[in-house]
């Protein structure tokens, strides 16, 4: 059996050409990282001199600040503002649920941006700015792209694999002829970052005439309307602040002409996703691949996603490890996934957006939200935390489900589970009853994959969400792969073919078997951090 880059499993070395990701914005740099901690090679090109200095999107979710906890990341971006409060479609809905970063964080997509760019660089990835995409073609073997330099010159490169994150707007699906299918936009919301105005700040404000948002933080002022009736407008660019302040002025009464506009731009109720996300030897991820309203801050956290499950499979592909299908478990697990949030947000554009008549509608959505099941459903849906991949179906009901954050005794002190999946590597968790420091069991079960999973042995605290497993096999992206038995006879059971499925065969390379002792010294020698009392 070949690897889709044409290379045995277990192959000596990984191809020399790198991958190639199309998109410098935070779901590409993301993407960069996790390849290059899988050992690959990798290459970005954006088309922007640098990352962005728009607002664009300010929220990150549960699940994307766990995502961000278990690479290291979450120190540099200090405590952001945590808004406990979300809403569907408008209205009200508490977003606190079991995670060690419940609600809505507050992080400008441009420090997003410079977080990954400097930590995917740090790991060695080769970001190129200014190279906006012509050409793409693919073969047997890989990739070619031209890309057109701002002097006008031609860089050419050649890739194993290519990863459109280019955007709504993505070069890469238009070259490639990927259609999206679904909605398109009809209704649309203006929007504006505004300084020096001074109006009260409104939450999804509903009014005769339409709906007004308005928020202030550190003296500007962002601003969103939407005229009750009205349809998209044909734009070439971003509307006027003119056209964006009479809107506002026709719906709220409040003139804020006299304003600085900082940045505008409009967005519809668009909704459409692409039928694939595989072309052979082009994926595509985040906004090239589904395209939605940006309700409660879901596009971006959908997209970091969608490169948090690709990144450690493509590294194992490009280095020709890849079990059969692995690739192919992105597009089955991520577009799945996507499919169910674009309907969550169809269904709240629908009730944002409507006018009188969406009021009975909206009327029942409140009563339902005022009750607990439903309320943690929608909650956990928003928040990116209720993803259980099809693989996990059934019991045990770890199976499938993100790793709960939680703290574990290692007999030398407590490790955060986060912390132990900073490697970008799988992790064998030894989780038994007996000495937390007697693991050959476990050590014999993994011998053959320790190039590419980390084994790590702790006591859970009695009563929290792991205190009931004996053994857990973790993909790199947090998600339980397999789940060990009760009984000491099958309590290894079914393991080597778990990670056979998602590590490939067993049998070690050198060069990555002592790379993976480094990473586990390392975070050996650091279990005693990245612990947070006050969210355990």
């Amino acid at each position: 059996m070949t690897t889709g880059n044409g290379t045995q499993p277990g192959a000596a070395t990984a191809p020399a050409d790198p991958v190639i990701v199309v998109g410098a914005g935070p779901v590409g740099l993301l993407l960069a990282g996790e390849l290059r901690l899988g050992g690959a090679g990798v290459v970005v090109v954006d088309d922007r001199p640098g990352p962005t200095t728009e607002s664009r999107a300010s929220t990150l979710h549960a699940r994307t600040m766990e995502i961000l906890d278990s690479r290291g990341l979450l120190a540099e971006l200090g405590l952001p503002a945590n808004e406990p409060r979300g809403h569907y479609g408008g209205l009200p809905l508490d977003l606190t649920l079991p995670s060690s970063h419940p609600g809505q964080w507050k992080v400008s997509q441009t420090r997003t941006e410079e977080l990954l760019q400097r930590w995917a660089r740090a790991l060695g990835a080769d970001v190129r700015r200014g190279l906006r995409v012509r050409v793409l073609a693919q073969d047997a073997t890989g990739v070619s792209v031209e890309a057109e330099a701002a002097d006008g010159s031609v860089v050419r490169l050649r890739g194993c694999l290519l990863v459109g994150c280019d955007g709504e707007l993505s070069t890469v699906r238009e070259l490639v002829g990927a259609e999206l299918a679904g909605r398109e936009a009809g209704r649309e919301m203006l929007r504006a970052d505004v300084r020096g105005v001074r109006i009260e700040n409104r939450r999804f404000q509903r009014l005769p005439g339409g709906l007004a948002v308005a928020a202030t933080r550190e003296g500007v002022t962002r601003v969103m309307v939407h005229e009750f009736g009205s349809t998209v407008r044909p734009r070439s660019g971003p509307p006027g602040f003119e056209e964006v302040a009479a809107a506002w002025k026709r719906v709220t009464g409040d003139d804020i002409s006299g304003g600085t506009p900082l940045w505008l731009n409009s967005f519809g109720d668009a909704n459409r996703q692409l039928t694939r996300y595989r072309y052979g030897r082009v994926l595509f991820a985040g906004d090239a691949a589904h395209q939605q309203m940006p309700v409660g801050g879901q596009a971006l956290n959908l997209g970091l996603q969608d490169a948090f499950n690709l990144g450690w499979k493509l590294a194992l592909e490009a280095g020709g490890r890849a079990p059969e299908g692995l690739l192919d478990s992105y597009h089955r697990e991520r577009h799945e996934t996507g499919r169910r949030v674009l309907a969550n947000i169809r269904a709240q554009s629908d009730l944002l957006l409507g006018g009188p008549e969406a009021e009975p509608l909206r009327a029942l959505c409140a009563e339902l939200l005022a009750l607990a099941p439903v309320r943690e459903n929608l909650a956990a849906a928003i928040s990116g935390l209720d993803i259980r991949y099809a693989d996990g179906a059934g019991e045990p009901s770890l199976l499938g489900r993100r790793l709960p954050p939680s703290v574990l005794d290692t007999g030398a002190g407590e490790v955060w589970t986060p912390a132990l999946l900073r490697s970008g590597r799988g992790l064998f968790l030894d989780l038994g009853p007996g000495p937390v420091t007697a693991n050959a069991g476990a050590a014999a079960v993994v011998a053959g994959w320790t190039d590419r999973v980390v084994l790590a042995r702790g006591r859970p605290r009695p009563g929290g969400a792991l205190s009931s497993a004996t053994a857990l096999l973790v993909r790199p992206d947090g998600h339980v792969a397999w789940v060990g038995g009760r009984t000491p006879a099958d309590r290894w059971a079914g393991a080597h073919d778990a990670l056979r499925r998602w590590f490939g065969p067993a049998g070690r390379r050198k060069a990555d078997a002592a790379r993976g002792q480094e990473i586990s010294a390392a975070i050996g020698a650091r279990i005693d951090t990245g612990i947070d009392s006050s969210l355990t």
